[in-house]
């Protein structure tokens, strides 16, 4: 049975680290309230975000008018796409961002990107780095290593 408890320990342990990076991970509802549609000015919503690897953009659109295309900078620029473009087109599309770098998204229905600007371009940054402890992380810290040294002890 103690030969147990270390091996709890490290998955507790391990638990807590992933489920706190989780945490850190920011959703984006690309629009806000107006979501993914016609006529929007994309580039001043993002211009006071950071976006970070990890995050995610959440797309909300009506998806018999719109669909968001993964494009690259020229494709973008000229709104002109290929079939070998990732098409998202469920309406409620969620992209992570699993890389660092600049990232384009239009809609490929009709003239939306040349027509209507239904474009978005983000630069995505390393992952966010942890808060500095405040004294609250603190006491919360201090608080995790007692109760860890007690289930050690209940464990041993």
């Amino acid at each position: 049975m103690a030969s147990a408890a270390p091996s709890r320990l490290v998955v507790l342990a391990i638990s807590m680290v992933l489920f706190s990076s989780v945490a850190m991970a920011t959703d984006f509802v690309v629009g806000g309230e107006k979501g993914w549609t016609l006529d929007f000015n994309y580039t001043e919503w993002a211009q006071d975000k950071v976006f970070h690897v990890g995050d995610n953009l959440l797309f909300n659109y009506d998806n018999t008018k719109h669909n968001v295309v993964k494009v690259n900078g020229t494709q973008f620029q000229e709104c002109n796409f290929t079939a070998n473009n990732e098409v998202l087109s469920s309406g409620k599309d969620t992209i992570t961002l699993k890389a660092e770098g600049k990232k384009w998204y239009a809609c490929g229905k009709a003239n939306h990107c040349a027509d209507h600007q239904m474009k978005f371009a983000i630069t995505v940054e390393a992952a966010a780095p942890a808060p500095a402890p405040s004294s609250a992380n603190s006491v919360i810290a201090s608080l995790s290593g007692v109760f860890l040294f007690a289930i050690a002890a209940i464990f041993a």
